[in-house]
């Protein structure tokens, strides 16, 4: 019987270790192709718009990893008690809630690691691009002063603005996370909806 018990538990581990494993693989090749597929829009949409346009898109770029690394904090330091109990009061959104923080390394790797740093690298090819498009526009192909403000700026905010999400989301990460769940549970239902 012990040798069983235990020969289930070596097993239970090597299918978590799979799994494990399968997971980083998945999550690499979903980051190349998101990277490789966002990289080429942006820069195909940076390349015919002006530069206030093409500067408010670089805000957005930044804004949406800003965001996405917020809910990854909030999932990984929430309680999941918390949202047993929204459960049972019958709570819209608090299945999904429960399901995230169960998932809490996959949501936090998905949300900080695959999102926000593919939004950093688009944010450091767009900030490039918007700097080419100013140093043709002054005719001044030797200067660096567009290059250090822009790259000034893309960083001050990014990490400005990471600084406050963090803070937020320690403090205020259990209703970030229900309302994070809420929204998966409208597209979810969404999604039932188009499929009935």
């Amino acid at each position: 019987m012990e040798s069983e018990k235990i020969n289930i538990k070596n097993s239970k581990k090597t299918a978590k270790k799979a799994n494990g494993y399968s997971w980083i693989f998945y999550v690499t090749i979903i980051s190349f192709i998101l990277s490789a597929i966002l990289i080429y829009s942006t820069s195909k949409i940076l390349t015919d718009v002006s530069v206030i346009t093409a500067f408010i898109i670089l805000l957005i770029i930044i804004f949406v990893g800003i965001i996405f690394d917020t809910i990854g904090i909030s999932v990984a330091s929430a309680n999941v008690a918390t949202f047993h109990s929204m459960a049972a009061k019958r709570l819209y959104g608090a299945k999904k809630a429960i399901w995230l923080v169960n998932n809490a390394d996959k949501v936090s790797s998905f949300c900080n690691d695959v999102i926000g740093d593919i939004c950093g690298v688009i944010s450091g090819a767009a900030s490039a691009l918007i700097v080419i498009v100013l140093i043709v526009d002054i005719n001044q192909s030797g200067t660096s002063w567009p290059n250090l403000i822009m790259g000034g700026t893309v960083a001050a905010i990014t990490v400005g603005g990471k600084a406050i999400g963090k803070k937020i989301a320690l403090s205020k990460g259990t209703n970030i996370v229900y309302q994070t769940g809420a929204f998966l549970q409208l597209f979810s239902r969404r999604k039932e909806h188009k499929n009935g």
